[in-house]
């Protein structure tokens, strides 16, 4: 391998809590897509945003084990086979997730330049991110740890900042060693902060060599790299994905690679990036980056307006009519509806952790849950009965399974349906049936090369997704 190459490392942990209710724990932000991203997410653009480098390698990417699927799915849909899939069993901040990239990068690649991105960001210029990442890549060979930095176009508070030992300049792409970082200023200090080219906004984005981050984790955090190795050390594959040993894992410190590392070595440098970057952290940053009509609104999905201007207005389904509306945000799923002005964005995030105290389910679950065979979305729920409509990809299984406390009665709405019922198999089309006792082995295939698409009426004492006893599975889903 070239000793200029690219390794991508996407991180795809996070919450996205502040674009609830659209983001969730179950289907957080990095996989959604909005009007400005072209019909993929913001996951499958960082993907795709790498092409145009140079010697760029296929990525290792780190998620949540519930998210595994969706990652995998979302690679599929544009055609990248990664190097790994690696699955925290709950986060742990980036610190860890770097360094056990690192490492499983070296067994792969001899050192190679790591380029770490976060999965829930929007560049706008690509040409230029690429560019300002072949910068870097002068400084990574050289041993250095390079952080992108954005020049501030607002006195924002709630980003953390890089200050240089020099004076930056957008169109220099010339790196300056860090002096500090300050964490979050008052409004005050940002303000002056936006007159001084020595101050950037942190990225989040970084390039080293794999040798140099672990060197450097080994000096200032010794104990992170021993539970490191030892969480991938025990090789606990499942599919296309890594495991990671959860009892040594959660003994890695919970901390991020700038408090672990950046903030305390003298090798970190900082280059400026000016390519249109957004953590599209709130839904005033999605209003600021999205397609606007003449009157500054910006629509998705069934709205109607009269006199409207400056608003963010978003529905998945439901015809929504906003009359009079001005400077706000108003976003409609089919179980919950955000309006807020929006210079209220950041305060959203308190709303949803109060929310997440009482335990309120939208705040966890999309009525719309995603499986490696395909997708199924909750029409209707009472407290003994449930209605869904599930989809199944070609040539896809559900897992032969039984529950205990439901049965269950399926419709077939389009496609072709293979039925397995303690032992007995069957095909259905359209508007045929098939019924299923509790208790009973079943499983529900899709022969055809179309979706098969079902509805599925459950009825029982229970109807959790927990009610499952899985006796085969094609994606390792054994209880």
């Amino acid at each position: 391998m070239p000793s200029d190459a690219i390794l991508p490392i996407i991180l795809c942990g996070g919450s996205g809590s502040r674009l609830w209710p659209l983001s969730r724990k179950s289907f957080p932000k990095q996989f959604l897509n909005f009007n400005f991203t072209e019909n993929k997410s913001l996951l499958q653009r960082t993907q795709n945003r790498t092409k145009l480098i140079k010697n760029i390698k296929d990525p290792i990417l780190i998620c949540n084990e519930e998210h595994r699927f969706i990652v995998a799915e979302q690679m599929r849909e544009i055609e990248i086979k990664p190097l790994s899939i690696i699955l925290e069993p709950f986060g742990r901040n980036t610190a860890p997730a770097i360094a056990i990239a690192a490492l499983k990068a070296l067994e792969f690649y001899s050192d190679p330049n790591l380029l770490v991105l976060s999965s829930d960001h929007q560049i706008n210029d690509e040409k230029k991110f690429s560019k300002a990442v072949l910068s870097g890549l002068d400084f990574s060979m050289q041993g250095k740890l390079v952080n992108f930095g954005i020049f501030p176009t607002s006195p924002e508070t709630g980003f953390g900042y890089i200050k240089s030992q020099e004076k930056l300049n957008k169109d220099d792409l010339n790196c300056s060693k860090i002096d500090c970082f300050i964490e979050k200023p008052d409004f005050q200090t940002a303000t002056q902060f936006l007159k001084d080219s020595r101050f950037t906004w942190n990225s989040g984005i970084f390039l080293f060599k794999a040798s140099t981050i672990l060197n450097e984790l080994e000096e200032y955090l010794p104990e992170l790299i021993k539970y490191s190795q030892k969480s991938l050390g025990e090789k606990l594959y499942d599919l296309d994905f890594q495991r990671l040993d959860e009892n040594y894992f959660s003994k890695c410190p919970d901390i991020s690679i700038d408090c672990a590392v950046m903030e305390k070595t003298h090798n970190a440098y900082v280059l400026p990036l000016d390519a249109g970057w957004s953590d599209v952290g709130s839904w005033d940053s999605i209003w600021n980056i999205s397609k606007k009509d003449a009157k500054g609104n910006v629509v998705e999905g069934n709205i109607h307006i009269e006199n409207t201007k400056n608003c963010y207005l978003n529905s998945g389904n439901r015809l929504v009519a906003a009359v009079g509306l001005e400077n706000l945000i108003v976003v409609d799923t089919s179980d919950a509806i955000l309006v807020m002005k929006k210079d209220q964005s950041q305060a959203l995030k308190n709303i949803v952790a109060n929310l997440k105290s009482r335990e309120v389910p939208q705040v966890f679950e999309h009525k719309k849950g995603f499986r490696p065979w395909g997708d199924y979305e909750s029409l209707a729920k009472e407290r003994q009965w449930q209605v869904k409509l599930i989809k199944v990809k070609s040539g896809e299984s559900l897992s032969l399974q039984k529950h205990q406390y439901r049965s269950e009665h399926w419709i077939v709405v389009s496609g072709i349906a293979k039925v397995e019922i303690d032992g007995h198999e069957k095909f259905l089309k359209e508007n045929q049936n098939a019924y299923i006792p509790a208790g009973a082995k079943h499983r529900l295939s899709n022969p055809g090369k179309n979706d098969l698409k079902i509805i599925e009426v459950q009825s029982g004492s229970y109807l959790g997704e927990d009610d499952i006893e899985r006796f085969e599975d094609n994606y390792g889903r054994i209880n």
